[in-house]
């Protein structure tokens, strides 16, 4: 920092050297003329150009404020339509799912009766079909039983029936014959 300034102050004790020093002639320095056109115009243009211009500066300000204000009320009473439409949007959203989710358990309960309906409209002819089927292989039993006993009894008879048993079953048969007859005279 030094040697910086050590030229400073060796220039300034040399005027003629292009140093630094001041000069007290005012109409060397030309301050006059300046100072004289600075004083004519505050004298006559302060009123009319400066405050006019800081006038229309502030009402334009003040302009900008208020609809900047305006505008931001404008936005204010937006936004609070906006957040009533969105509580009023979601409570009939809401109101929807609600409704949608018991339509949605009403249909499954209607499928559901309605299939169950179904099945046993399909049960009652299998049910049907199965007795039938039941009915007509118990109904082949009874006959092949049938028709076994009445082998045996053949094979049976055919054994053990001589002339004598054969005609004792006939005079047993006659008989009952007689007694119904007489019963139904």
């Amino acid at each position: 920092m030094k040697n910086v300034i050590d030229p400073l102050i060796y220039l300034s004790y040399w005027p003629s050297a292009g140093g630094f020093g001041s000069n007290t002639n005012i109409l060397e320095t030309n301050i006059i003329n300046p100072s004289v056109v600075l004083s004519v115009l505050i004298y006559f243009g302060k009123g009319v150009c400066v405050s006019n211009l800081l006038d229309n500066r502030k009402q334009k300000i003040l302009d900008t404020i208020q609809n900047s204000e305006e505008l931001c009320k404008g936005a204010i009473d937006q936004l609070e339509k906006a957040r009533v439409r969105l509580r009023e949007v979601k409570m009939i959203a809401d109101e929807i799912r609600v409704n949608g989710d018991s339509q949605i358990e009403r249909e499954k309960e209607d499928l559901l009766k309605v299939a169950s309906e179904n099945l046993e409209q399909l049960e009652d002819p299998k049910n049907e079909t199965v007795y039938s089927e039941q009915q007509r292989v118990i109904d082949q039993i009874r006959q092949q039983v049938s028709r076994q006993a009445l082998r045996r009894a053949i094979v049976t008879l055919n054994s053990r029936l001589n002339t004598k048993l054969h005609l004792r079953t006939i005079d047993h048969n006659i008989g009952l014959l007689r007694v119904m007859m007489n019963t139904n005279d």
